[in-house]
């Protein structure tokens, strides 16, 4: 016995030597040494949000030591994303309850029991509950493995990124700063922590924060230099800060690094990290005002095959092309794009996806003066607004009522309805201020702010206009269409 368990130490431990770096996590479990050592790896690779590969790794520390029970709460843990987009299936919910219910009957400590109940607290009820309750639950539960272990790192961390995902309009930046203060703690004694370093640059990618703990951004990339996530995640605050050749080489790491690692049952799909990647460096390549290198990206990810099926996916090939078309004003580019398209993903699931589809379709007929589609835009959007605010996807339905209320301010400064415009204009920054930017975009479609300096330009307005680009600017920096509006409108005052 002492033989293979030494045999079997050394595999590991070879195997682990030749594994990029994923940062140092020391996660300590009641199961042997073997299964430790393959179980702090995929623990990295859940903090890395590199689910499938995670995965893959929990079940290796199963095949190790089939008893251990934290092993089954690894493989639970990576059937929902916190932060994502992506919501569990049926399956993934039945999964979870069962892999929970293994990880119960081989129960270690204390506090292996209570991160166990945490992961139950999401997977309870597989049946029934929608995504919100299931999220709180567990935001719940690892508040209570917190404040029961509050020197435990994992515990920490862990908490820390279940309160950003419990985030609303209302509390994002309240949750933001409570979950960066509990990280702090964490990178203060363990600066490699890659969950740690990943959630702080969450918490930091809200307005106001995005210049704070700027070492944990540069450093993260360098502590997992290999894995897709960590190379792109530095990205989003590079994207707020307008420092668009980081963003750019960050993403054409991350995207030649998600080729390197497959999803599916079977490894034979193309990972969403790879479109995730793409569209940043869209948005990154059009405000330097490099549209060749832009349209060659959104190009690349249509002709990639076997995509993810997921929402990010979708989202990413909606956004990417209504991109493309509206920052260069290709006003029949923009009319022209296809909603629901690929037909195999479920776009039922996707509102806000085919929503960004519509919108850039409306923005573009209201400039060539086509009021069908202006109008079929406008009916569709309110239609995919309201499901989603059935749905409970509070964050994706404002997302969806901004562009309807962007697509309509345009059609009433179309018909002449000067005031009217500008009032509706008004209403969407207002609300995306009140918004939270979510993770899985670079930003908005059209910033309202842009948009408005743009309305405020044709209608002469030149001082009121200045101002809405310079709002514009203050919070996405770089802009280049906000640029060129101001610099024009700056030029023209100054006459």
């Amino acid at each position: 016995m002492r033989l293979i368990f030494v045999a079997a130490l050394a595999f590991v431990l070879v195997g682990c030597a030749t594994q990029p770096s994923l940062g140092t996590v020391d996660f300590p479990i009641s199961c042997s040494r073997p299964a430790q050592v393959e179980f702090n790896r995929a623990v990295a690779l859940l903090h890395n949000m590199t689910y499938p590969q995670g995965r893959e790794a929990f079940q290796h520390v199963t095949e190790i030591e089939p008893a251990c029970a934290m092993a089954h709460w690894g493989i639970a843990m990576t059937l929902f994303q916190p932060l994502w987009p992506t919501r569990p299936s049926p399956q993934d919910l039945l999964q979870g309850w069962d892999e929970v219910q293994k990880a119960k009957r081989g129960m270690g400590t204390q506090r292996e029991q209570l991160f166990i109940a945490a992961a139950e607290a999401f997977f309870a009820e597989p049946a029934s509950r929608d995504y919100w309750s299931r999220i709180r639950s567990w935001e719940s539960a690892m508040e209570h493995v917190y404040r029961s272990f509050p020197n435990d790192p994992e515990a920490a961390t862990f908490y820390a990124l279940a309160h950003l995902a419990v985030s609303t309009p209302a509390t994002a930046r309240a949750n933001a700063d409570r979950a960066a203060e509990i990280l702090a703690s964490v990178l203060a004694r363990d600066p490699d922590h890659p969950g740690a370093m990943h959630y702080m640059i969450h918490a930091n990618d809200v307005p106001g924060r995005e210049h704070d703990s700027l070492e944990v951004t540069h450093r993260y990339s360098e502590v997992a230099p290999r894995n897709p996530h960590a190379l792109h995640m530095p990205t989003h605050i590079y994207t707020r800060l307008g420092e668009w050749d980081n963003v750019i080489s960050g993403n054409l790491q991350a995207a030649a690094a998600a080729l390197e690692h497959p999803a599916g049952e079977h490894g034979e799909l193309v990972w969403d990290e790879f479109p995730h990647a793409i569209e940043y460096l869209v948005y990154a390549y059009l405000q330097k005002g490099m549209h060749d290198e832009a349209g060659a990206q959104v190009r690349r990810l249509l002709a990639t095959r076997n995509l993810e099926p997921t929402f990010k996916t979708a989202f990413h090939l909606a956004s990417s092309q209504a991109r493309y078309a509206l920052e260069r004003h290709a006003w029949n580019e923009a009319v022209a794009l296809e909603p629901r398209e690929p037909a195999i993903l479920d776009w039922a699931r996707f509102a806000w996806p085919e929503a960004i589809t519509h919108f850039a379709r409306g923005l573009g007929a209201v400039h060539l003066n086509d009021e069908r589609v202006t109008a079929a835009s406008i009916e569709r959007l309110t239609a995919l607004e309201a499901s989603t605010r059935t749905a409970g996807e509070e964050i994706f339905a404002n997302n969806i009522q901004m562009l309807r209320l962007e697509l309509s301010a345009w059609v009433a400064h179309a018909h002449g309805k000067e005031r009217e415009a500008v009032d509706v204009m008004r209403q969407a920054a207002a609300l995306e201020a009140s918004t939270p930017k979510h993770a899985v975009t670079p930003g908005p479609t059209l910033p309202a702010e842009e948009l408005l300096g743009d309305m405020l330009m044709e209608q002469g307005r030149t001082a009121d206009a200045l101002a809405a680009y310079q709002r514009a600017l203050n919070f996405y920096p770089g802009r280049l269409n906000s640029l060129r509006g101001s610099a024009s409108l700056q030029k023209e005052l100054i006459k």
